[in-house]
């Protein structure tokens, strides 16, 4: 068993898509439109954990606090300097000793997400 998806409701999917896109390296593997929705899907490849975003105009708003989301990455530096030239503050690059090194920054929602790489 695994997890399938994890949904997150927006308050702008292209906003929401544009941030994924860039700094988790996902891409939007599928998108569907209804008349009070829309939800795009999210992912690296086929049969991985997807991210769902949900937007809903007149529905309830994800607050994003209390939990994050964390990538493992192999070019921790380079995504580091990627956001933080994209003006999305992302904290210090952390190294708690343990053979990784991550940092954290938000999603336009408010979700904490680190990039973590981790040694091999």
């Amino acid at each position: 068993m695994h997890i399938k998806h994890l949904a997150i409701k927006v308050n702008n999917i292209d906003e929401s898509i544009k941030f994924y896109e860039c700094v988790t390296e996902l891409s939007v593997k599928r998108r569907e439109k209804g008349d009070q929705w829309e939800i795009a899907f999210l992912a690296h490849g086929e049969g991985e954990t997807e991210i769902e975003l949900i937007y809903m105009p007149q529905g309830q708003k994800f607050e994003g606090k209390g939990w994050f989301i964390c990538f493992e990455t192999n070019k921790l530096d380079e995504m580091h300097q990627l956001v933080t030239d994209k003006g999305l503050n992302p904290s210090p690059v952390q190294d708690p000793k343990d053979g990784t090194r991550y940092f954290y920054v938000y999603d336009p929602n408010g979700v904490s997400v680190q990039l973590r790489q981790f040694s091999k």
